[in-house]
């Protein structure tokens, strides 16, 4: 449960979802990560710190630069230490995720097709997994679809999604 609960508090931070966002499409330095984010190297040194320690990030690779050593760090989210347990204190991870959709909101490109809907209701459980199984399905072609930041051809996208069973 401690491994969790450190793994939400990495998460809890909007930087945090940001820079693990960026890690999924392709693995980059924390000076790539500053650049595209407009941040400083030391700020996002510390935040991946975060991150790899929660084990939330891996070491993808060291390259030489200029006589250092840079590592690229990437994020699985399918192999996510927070994505097999069952955690009890969803709260912090939904503000957190409250916070970045409304940044990403106002960066929404007005006249683009896009889909948001918001629902509360009773399903049956057939209905219900039959659901989730799509949604999954949808998450894990979009994560693999991922590519790096800019890349030639490709669009850039806001995707949140939370679909969980309320209490009776």
């Amino acid at each position: 449960m401690e491994t969790t609960l450190h793994g939400l508090r990495a998460i809890a931070h909007p930087l945090r979802l940001r820079i693990l966002s960026l890690l999924t499409g392709s693995a980059m330095s924390a000076a790539e990560i500053a650049r595209e984010l407009a941040d400083s190297q030391p700020n996002i040194s510390y935040h991946l710190r975060r991150l790899h320690e929660a084990g939330l990030v891996h070491v993808e690779e060291q390259v030489t630069i200029r006589g250092g050593t840079a590592k690229r760090y990437r994020h699985d989210p399918f192999n996510s230490p927070l994505r097999a347990r069952d955690v009890d204190d969803h709260l912090m991870v939904a503000t957190a995720l409250a916070a970045e959709l409304t940044r990403r909101t106002e960066q929404r490109l007005l006249g683009a097709h896009g889909s948001m809907t918001d629902a509360e209701f009773w399903v049956t459980p057939a209905a219900w997994q039959e659901f989730l199984d799509r949604l999954e399905e949808a998450s894990s072609r979009l994560h693999a679809a991922a590519k790096t930041p800019r890349a030639a051809g490709t669009v850039h996208v806001s995707a949140t999604i939370a679909a969980f069973r309320m209490a009776p």
